[in-house]
């Protein structure tokens, strides 16, 4: 993992590509989608959500409510999806979550996890629109990003250092003109938006385990969250490069 050659980056250049078209030599570093438990994780990390605890019992972070019913033995202690509370479960790396193989964690599932049935040698990797409106819809990377924008406000006070500094801690590095430019336009406009929607601001403050604290202004906080949730479902953001 420290080596030169795995670390080095997976921007290729034409005359590599016909030298080397499937990377046999290593010229460059691999470029794919995290995997399924690693972009909840990460979502997590950057967030400052994740529990870093190594150890302990399985979890059952939430889901939709029902999914076992269907699959579940009348007499089985599975037979109803019963989901875990507190952040020190809620929160726990991926590796922690209980799996029930019939029934696989849809976090898990949507993003090409194997269900555990058999030995997967190799992992098959999609791209489906399920895909985004889970990254952009789930709870919990609806939290991730609440919690982003949270930490973002209590950082900096201007617009741009905000931005500068939410777009750094998710994606380790700065963004350009342009890119804050659309960030602004885009903050700007959720912000009015927003002020027309006082029931969705709500609903977005109290998402995940604990309500936003009442010292961030509801308006301002679901704007910088949906910020948030913009940047984290970038594809660079999900994607090692």
């Amino acid at each position: 993992v420290m080596s030169a050659t795995y670390r080095q980056s997976s921007k290729t250049t034409s005359e590599l590509v016909v030298k080397d078209p499937d990377n046999r030599l290593l010229a460059r570093g691999p470029r794919f989608r995290l995997d399924a438990e690693s972009l909840r994780d990460q979502a997590l990390a950057v967030s400052g959500l994740l529990v870093s605890q190594i150890g302990g019992p399985s979890v059952k972070p939430p889901q939709p409510d029902g999914l076992w019913f269907v699959v579940g033995y009348s007499g089985s202690n599975t037979v109803r999806f019963k989901k875990d509370t507190g952040p020190d479960k809620v929160h726990r790396r991926s590796l922690y979550t209980f799996w029930k193989r019939t029934a696989p964690p849809p976090q898990m599932n949507t993003f090409d996890a194997p269900s555990r049935e058999e030995c997967s040698v190799r992992r098959e990797r999609t791209n489906t629109p399920l895909q985004a409106l889970l990254l952009m819809n789930d709870p919990q990377y609806i939290e991730a990003a609440r919690y982003l924008a949270q930490k973002t406000i209590d950082a900096h006070q201007g617009d741009k250092e905000r931005i500068d500094f939410m777009f750094e801690s998710a994606l380790a590095r700065l963004p350009n003109a342009a890119e804050v430019g659309h960030l602004q336009k885009g903050l700007q406009a959720d912000i009015k938006e927003f002020q027309a929607q006082s029931d969705t601001v709500k609903q977005l403050a109290e998402i995940g385990e604990q309500a936003a604290d009442k010292k961030y202004e509801r308006v301002e906080l679901a704007a910088w969250t949906m910020m948030a949730n913009l940047i984290m479902n970038m594809d660079e953001f999900v994607t090692k490069n």
